[in-house]
């Protein structure tokens, strides 16, 4: 009991376990605060990651548009509604019904 006494007495343990204590829970970088870090870290990796694909796609449909003439026929007719001589091309658009 004498040991345990001495050892809750010792000042250099009570300032190492103020410091633990302060470090872990009253500092500017406490445990809450990296564990935000750290959360929005991997948010934002994963949005790195999505918009990395996107732009390698984006690179592609570039380089296809440029080059192939399948695909500049297939913007053409998609986007800009153009047609061969000897076609009719219809327009459908949906028509959502009015809420009373």
């Amino acid at each position: 009991m004498d040991r345990f006494l001495s050892l809750i007495r010792n000042k250099y343990l009570i300032a190492g376990m103020a410091f633990v204590v302060w470090i872990c829970f009253f500092d500017r970088y406490d445990l809450s605060t990296q564990f935000a870090y750290q959360q929005e870290k991997s948010k934002l990796e994963n949005e790195k990651e999505f918009y990395e694909t996107e732009i390698e796609r984006m690179e592609k449909s570039i380089k296809d548009a440029q080059f192939s003439p399948t695909e500049i026929q297939r913007i053409a007719r998609e986007r800009y509604k153009m047609k061969k001589d000897n076609e009719d091309v219809y327009v459908i658009q949906e028509v959502e019904p009015k809420e009373e």
